[in-house]
């Protein structure tokens, strides 16, 4: 970093971006040597935690916009990592479920990302990547939380859209 300026190097938001950018391409390279990407990951995760839900559900969940819930679940249904099913109260709505692959392909995904983990914090002591996880969660939670309040101030929902970026396509939409 002796090249790089100083006034980019004291700044915390400029190296969470740098970090987070190394983060990515280790994670994407390690889903990737299991026949994967993150957005399946997410879901399978979800769904193991939470269990049987819609598309909208896992899309809140995972912060996913539904026309990538639609694409990955397309993904993991083909690979029979989930089943699809219509929803018996709401047939316009479909159920997604956890199958014993997909169960499998997510324990393969976990130890693949606790690879990525490892590689990326290697400088760290044990010590120092809790307090970093614990450091980032109070951070992910504030600003998760402030987006929150936003869009509901601005009559907007954010349990109704599946990611914030959906809604800020939308309003470009309206300007237009």
């Amino acid at each position: 970093m002796e090249e790089t300026p100083a006034h980019l190097t004291t700044k915390p938001s400029w190296l969470l971006t740098q970090v987070a950018v190394h983060a990515h391409r280790l994670a994407s390279e390690g889903f990737g040597e299991v026949g994967a990407r993150g957005y399946h990951y997410r879901i399978l995760a979800a769904l193991d935690e939470f269990g049987v839900a819609s598309q909208a559900e896992l899309g809140r969940r995972c912060n996913m916009d539904r026309s990538d819930v639609v694409a990955a679940i397309n993904e993991l249904s083909e690979q029979e990592y989930v089943e699809r099913t219509p929803d018996p109260d709401d047939r316009r709505r479909n159920r997604v479920t956890l199958t014993a692959a997909g169960d499998r392909q997510l324990r393969r995904l976990d130890r693949a990302l606790d690879q990525v983990q490892d590689a990326l914090l290697e400088p760290l002591s044990a010590e120092d990547r809790r307090t970093l996880t614990r450091l980032l969660t109070q951070l992910f939670t504030h600003h998760h939380q402030r987006a929150q309040a936003v869009f509901q101030v601005a009559g907007e929902s954010w349990a109704d859209s599946s990611s914030a970026s959906s809604i800020q396509r939308r309003r470009a939409g309206e300007k237009s």
